[in-house]
């Protein structure tokens, strides 16, 4: 198979989708792989590096297109790529339909085979290729907390883990997940006290063994959010429901009884943001007020510290696009419950219920388009 690895277009995304040793590999597998020039520079991976793993180094994104028989991607193919896609290729990245429905009708359009990373699901309910870039995030929400909660940025003007004397500042995340179990690690490591909130009471009890004495695992409920927002300097949205887009958990009414210059993050912005008032920011312009609350809505998070997320996300793709290769979308499919969950748009169709139903668009198994 002929494997594209691709630029990454989206505003200040530095990411690639594989490594020059994650290239290496797929060439020892019998496949051959394109790179647009320049696509690992964001992350330190010159052309020369590509070339000496075995790979070919093409000059557009057309040629990529053109010549591919599957395009890997770090985020979903801008407006700019859509007519360059082609019925049954491969397009395997992070999609996040649910978030856009532009998007999700662009690639209907295009009658490709749309695999999305974030819907991939493991046996045990994890999602394999979305945990790297979950626990990048999570760590990342705080540490552009701690910035914006500064008052040169137009914060309170606290120290997150406060000093001897002087009480530290209060972390809200909501979510125990893999994103909020990050961030309130790295919030507790820096001192602050930390609210962690969940609805899965076995998670609850999990959390409170696991997680330092300063975070307070407790059950997530409209009226727990109202009561902890009223106290939070900082508010990390970590929410994700499984390929479906996510819950508005904070709405704008809610801010008026929040600190001013107090700082929200919302991680789930991808798949639409949990709070009302988000929308979605860049790395040149990471933030915005609304009724004095600083918001931070950066869609691509991990792209700020490229080289560590592109690492990561290779790590945890590749045996996965090594497997698309050898044996294509329909053996995997059938083959594997994990691959075929991240199904998502085949000819023209949406297969995945969650997609579908963000729409209001009809359903169709995958099972139902394997010939």
């Amino acid at each position: 198979m002929i494997v594209g690895i691709l630029k990454e277009i989206k505003s200040e995304e530095n990411r690639v989708c594989m490594t020059p040793a994650g290239a290496e590999v797929m060439i020892n597998n019998g496949h051959q792989v394109l790179v647009e020039t320049a696509a690992g520079v964001g992350s330190n991976f010159s052309d020369a590096q590509y070339t000496g793993s075995g790979a070919e180094v093409v000059k557009s994104a057309a040629e990529v297109y053109a010549r591919a028989d599957m395009v890997m991607h770090v985020k979903e193919p801008q407006p700019s790529e859509y007519e360059m896609i082609r019925e049954n290729q491969i397009v395997f990245t992070y999609f996040h339909f649910a978030a856009s429905e532009e998007l999700t009708r662009a690639m209907m359009k295009r009658k490709a085979v749309c695999i999305a990373y974030e819907t991939i699901k493991d046996s045990d309910g994890s999602l394999p290729l979305l945990t790297p870039m979950s626990e990048v995030a999570g760590r990342m929400a705080i540490q552009q907390a701690a910035k914006y909660i500064e008052r040169a940025q137009g914060g309170r003007g606290l120290l997150l883990g406060g000093v001897p004397g002087v009480d530290p500042a209060t972390v809200v995340v909501i979510g125990g997940g893999v994103v909020g179990t990050h961030a309130a690690q790295m919030a507790c490591g820096l001192g602050a006290k930390v609210y962690l909130l969940d609805m899965n009471l076995a998670r609850l009890r999990y959390l409170s063994e696991i997680m330092p004495k300063n975070c307070f695992p407790l059950m997530s409920s409209p009226a727990k959010i109202r009561e902890l927002i009223k106290e939070a300097d900082v508010i990390v949205g970590a929410v994700l429901l499984h390929g479906a887009k996510a819950p508005r958990l904070i709405t704008r009414e809610m801010l008026g009884s929040m600190k001013t210059g107090a700082v929200v993050v919302d991680v789930a912005i991808d798949q639409g943001g949990c709070f009302e008032t988000s929308k979605p920011t860049t790395h040149g312009n990471p933030i915005f007020e609304v009724d004095g609350i600083i918001h931070y809505c950066v869609a691509n998070m991990p792209g700020a510290v490229p080289l560590t997320s592109t690492m990561a996300l290779t790590n945890a793709t590749l045996p996965f696009a090594v497997a698309l290769a050898n044996k294509g979308w329909e053996q995997c499919a059938r083959e594997s419950n994990v691959i075929r969950e991240g199904v998502n748009i085949v000819s023209g169709k949406i297969t995945y219920r969650g997609v579908a139903e963000a729409f209001d668009m009809e359903y169709s198994p995958v099972e139902s388009l394997l010939s």
